[in-house]
């Protein structure tokens, strides 16, 4: 989502700004914009601390707290807050000006894509308006709506058969398809992996690792500022970038904790047989009526996680006074054991040895992935820009959006839903109908969901290395700069035969303070 502001911040800064500092400009600007979703989880984290019906019902005659399963926060409070300052922060947009004063230079000498061939200019020509309206002095053939249509078709083959930006675009759209799906799940895969409440994973994300990725871009920005780096350094720094961080993610492989023991679920009660997906049954609750619902797990004395209370047969409860404050207490619990002394409960699930330590060392792996992945950001836009003539910029920007919505936004979530789903051990169950997961498992939980995102990163590695290989053997063919200008013939082959002005469909475009129309054949 952030790419498409690239095309607004480079028609506004490229008159108002010097070359040395446009390098570094779109990282500042998507690593201010990467504030916005760590607010949103710390927001996020502060709404599930309010009950959904909060407004209409008194919480205080709840039973139950955020920490429990059940617990359901105000989940639509963040987006009335957002929605508000959206809307004033739009109003506030108001206050400028049509268009703003163009710093004078001489913008030959300042350009870095490569410009019209002299000989174009002065037929076509013409001030740019302040609205972006043509007037009378627009050549008389105006294109009509369907000629318009007709050309998308070409610009779109013209750009994609370019090999490196087809391949830059489909990296981008592989390295936010690692975002769209292996974060869109991260919350929860740190409630289950971690035994964490919904309010925890999305503070410890807003608070460590968007931070870490908005100060990655921001360095990317600026590394490929300070290094002066050719289209071939920025590649290379993609690449290397893009290694580091896959070597993170294939450490995520071995940090976690297992599902451990729950009754009936991956242990049998006693004299009973296992039956994976099923309503638990045993001697010690067949007087119970026990639901599926939902969950609210419950750790035995005997170190056995119960789906709940009443799936460990607990006939009494209790509060205990300790140093954090009261402690409920189950007891009576006749599936943990037949001795009432021992037969106690407490909620929660039972903890997992080493599982403490993963965590912490889970959390430093997860901002050192986040800090060194958004690092690829800015050489990736510049990368993309520079293999673009200025005509077709924003077009090529439009298509990179499409792509990127296409490919990278949609499929992945769905994707890394269903391999999450496929993990489940029990789904709840209300009135026969299959409800959610309660519980999953762990490690198969973990390698799915990490290796789907490996192997993403893997494709982008793959697809980044193509795009070095191109610019490798044939530099000067795909990047339009000041570092290897290409002569008018090679730009536009077809000037070379005389197109003819009559019956020819025109394509205007904006360049700098100036816009011109051209006839489309020639850019093509």
């Amino acid at each position: 989502m952030l790419l498409k502001y690239k095309g607004v911040l480079d028609s506004r800064m490229r008159p108002h700004v010097g070359t040395g500092h446009r390098r570094s400009l779109p990282g500042i600007l998507f690593s201010t914009l990467v504030f916005g979703p760590a607010c949103g989880f710390i927001l996020g984290s502060l709404c599930t601390k309010f009950y959904v019906d909060a407004v209409f019902i008194d919480t205080s005659k709840l039973n139950i707290t955020p920490e429990d399963p059940r617990w359901i926060g105000a989940w639509w409070a963040g987006f009335l807050l957002c929605g508000a300052l959206l809307f004033c922060s739009a109003v506030l947009m108001f206050g400028f000006p049509q268009s703003l004063p163009n710093k004078e230079r001489d913008e030959a000498a300042d350009s870095e894509h490569a410009m019209l061939p002299p000989s174009m200019t002065p037929d076509y020509e013409t001030p740019k308006p302040s609205n972006g309206v043509v007037h009378n002095h627009e050549p008389a053939n105006s294109p009509t709506c369907c000629q318009q249509l007709r050309v998308i078709p070409k610009v779109t083959k013209h750009l994609l058969s370019n090999p490196v930006f087809t391949c830059i675009i489909l990296a981008a759209c592989m390295e936010i398809a690692v975002v769209a799906g292996f974060a869109a799940f991260l919350g929860k895969y740190l409630e289950q992996q971690f035994n964490l409440t919904t309010t925890s994973a999305n503070q410890l994300l807003g608070m460590t690792a968007i931070p870490c990725a908005c100060l990655g871009i921001f360095m990317g920005g600026l590394l490929v500022k300070k290094l002066n780096l050719s289209a071939l350094g920025a590649i290379r720094m993609a690449m290397l970038v893009n290694l580091i961080s896959t070597t993170c993610y294939i450490s995520f492989l071995f940090l976690g904790c297992d599902t451990g023991p729950v009754a009936g679920v991956t242990v049998t009660y006693p004299n009973r047989t296992l039956a994976v997906g099923k309503k638990p049954e045993a001697q010690c609750i067949s007087q119970c009526n026990c639901f599926i619902s939902s969950i609210s797990p419950v750790c035995g004395s005997n170190g056995v996680t119960y789906l709940s209370a009443c799936f460990a047969g607990c006939t009494r409860s209790g509060k205990t006074k300790t140093s954090s404050g009261l402690t409920q207490n189950l007891t009576g619990c006749s599936c943990v054991s037949a001795e009432s002394e021992f037969a106690t409960a407490v909620p929660g699930k039972c903890p997992t040895p080493g599982c403490q330590e993963s965590f912490l060392i889970f959390l430093c792996v997860i901002c050192a992935c986040s800090l060194v992945g958004a690092m690829a950001q800015t050489p990736s836009v510049i990368i993309l820009i520079r293999t673009v003539s200025p005509e077709l910029k924003s077009y090529a920007l439009g298509v990179l959006f499409l792509l990127l919505r296409l490919l990278g936004f949609i499929p992945p979530p769905l994707i890394f839903g269903a391999a999450i789903d496929s993990t489940c051990l029990f789904w709840s169950s209300d009135c026969g109908d299959k409800g959610a997961c309660l519980l999953y498992n762990n490690t198969v939980y973990r390698h799915l969901y990490v290796s789907l995102a490996i192997i993403l990163k893997g494709i982008a590695f793959l697809l980044y290395a193509t795009t070095w290989y191109c610019l490798h053997r044939n530099y000067k063919k795909y990047i339009k700069s000041h570092e290897c200008h290409m002569t008018p013939r090679e730009f536009y082959p077809s000037l070379t035969d005389g197109p003819k002005k009559v019956d020819r469909t025109k394509f205007i475009y904006s360049l700098d303070e100036h816009e011109f129309c051209e006839n489309m054949e020639s850019v093509l």
